[in-house]
This record gives structure tokens, C-alpha cells and sequence, in this order.
């Protein structure tokens, strides 16, 4: 008999390293390259932050864990990186000017009373709709869509291939 590891397994773990090292790409960019997230850039991470830690969680239990409960917790981690899908592709929209942006990351804000003290206070607004970095035509919420749609698709065939070796 041949020892085949699970392909739901593998496939769950490749969309875990796949999401580490793409927020952890983030995080670098930030601190060490010095680019500046801006509003959408941030609400971008939460999948990552949300999904990651949980994926780990069903990757250590993953025998442990009754079915019903696996496959629920597979579809909170799928449903929250769909949702970063989406926010990368509205953001990618933002920066090819298909669709406004937030108010709060263009700049435009209730008006209201300025002070000294204030304007020492004052953080510099990254505009959502500015693209720091692209690379072969894409910027990184571009990137980010598709590494998130590749991440569901990871997490889909792992339920595909778990519901498989269960029959």
C-alpha cells in the first residue's frame, strides 16, 4: 500500500502558506519598504487576520474535528477570503477610477474647526485611489484579488476532495 498524503489536506495547507506569505508581503512592504497602506489596503488584511488563525486551527485538528464542524469552519475561512476577493477587486476598481472610493481615503471629510494644536496631530491621508506599486501591469490589491480567489479555490477543492474520501 502506498502512503499518499490527503490532497484536502495539502490543498488546505497550500492556501494557509500561500495567505502567510502574502500578508506577510504586505507587512513588509509596509515596514520595510515604506509603502504606505491606505484605508482599502488595511480592510484588505482583515481576511488574512480572520482567516489564517483559524485555517491554523482546522490544519492542527484537522482529524480531530467532527465533519459538520470542519466543513463549517472550511466555510468561514472560504467566506472570508471571497470577501477579500471582492475587496480587492473594488479597490483595483478605485484605482483604475471605475467606481469611487471611501470618503475617508480621498481626502474628503466633514468640514469642521482647525486648530495649531490639531494640525501637529494631523496623519497625511493615503488616497485609495493612488497605485504605489504596480508590477507587470497590476497593482497589489490587484495582486491581492487574485491570491484570495486562488485561496478559495485552494479551500474549495480541499471540501471537494474531503467530501470525496468520505464516501
Amino acid at each position: 500500500m502506498t502512503n499518499v498524503r490527503p490532497l484536502d489536506k495539502l490543498a488546505a495547507g497550500c492556501a494557509f502558506l500561500l495567505g502567510l506569505a502574502t500578508i506577510l508581503g504586505a507587512l513588509g512592504s509596509q515596514y520595510l519598504a515604506g509603502l504606505q497602506p491606505c484605508e482599502l489596503c488595511l480592510e484588505q488584511r482583515l481576511p488574512y487576520y480572520w482567516g489564517l488563525p483559524l485555517l491554523a486551527l482546522i490544519l492542527v485538528l484537522w482529524n480531530r474535528l467532527p465533519l459538520p464542524v470542519w466543513y463549517l469552519a472550511m466555510a468561514i475561512v472560504t467566506a472570508l477570503f471571497a470577501w477579500g476577493t471582492y475587496l480587492g477587486v473594488f479597490h483595483s476598481g478605485v484605482e483604475w477610477g471605475f467606481w469611487p472610493g471611501p470618503t475617508a481615503c480621498s481626502g474628503v471629510g466633514a468640514g469642521g474647526s482647525l486648530s495649531l494644536d490639531s494640525l501637529n496631530d494631523l496623519q497625511p491621508v493615503i488616497g485609495c485611489d493612488v497605485v504605489q506599486f504596480r508590477f507587470l501591469g497590476l497593482s497589489l490589491a490587484g495582486y491581492n484579488a487574485l491570491i484570495s480567489l486562488a485561496i478559495v479555490g485552494f479551500l474549495g477543492f480541499a471540501m471537494l476532495f474531503q467530501a470525496r474520501r468520505k464516501r
